[in-house]
């Protein structure tokens, strides 16, 4: 896996937050049993940021927590068929790694959510991670039950690392 993490934010108040997002990023491509290697992009920015870039991509003037372009169009979400054979449309010529696209959060959403929903920092940005690596594998949340099998993967894969919501910092 290639994971590219760019911090815009400044100083992350999340101990060694790099670790946390290369956990559940590779946890994640192993519960969907993705057959690849795979490149990741993911920027961590602010409400500022987010908003310039959530206004640019979706028309949408406002921030959020957090955005996700998947790269890849899938026929049913998780599988991987689409692509094979598919050298040209998919995968980086230079590393042969399946390119699943990107992904930015708002480090100020973070913090927010957290104290809102009485749980860690630490768990809160694994949970923006899981949950935005689902729609890079064609998953969405646009009716009841697309949102029910969202939330229970994104479970599944945050207790596969014990990223409950008890989890504490260290």
């Amino acid at each position: 896996m290639s994971l590219n993490i760019e911090n815009e934010y400044g100083e992350i108040q999340i101990p060694d937050y790099e670790h946390v997002v290369e956990t559940v990023i590779g946890q994640a491509l192993d519960f969907i049993k993705c057959p690849y290697e795979c490149e990741i992009y993911v920027l961590l920015t602010d409400n500022s940021g987010i908003q310039t870039i959530n206004n640019c991509q979706r028309n949408i003037d406002a921030p959020t927590d957090v955005l996700s372009f998947p790269l890849i169009d899938y026929k049913e979400p998780g599988d991987f068929s689409v692509v094979d054979g598919d050298t040209c449309d998919y995968f980086n010529p230079e590393s042969g790694e399946l390119m699943l696209g990107d992904i930015i959060i708002s480090m100020d959403r973070v913090y927010e959510q957290a104290e809102s929903y009485n749980h860690s920092n630490t768990r809160e940005l694994a949970f923006l991670i899981a949950h935005s690596m689902l729609h890079l594998f064609g998953y969405d949340h646009i009716d009841e039950e697309e949102r029910k099998q969202m939330e229970d993967l994104q479970e599944q894969i945050l207790n596969e690392k014990g990223y409950t919501r008890d989890y504490e910092e260290n």
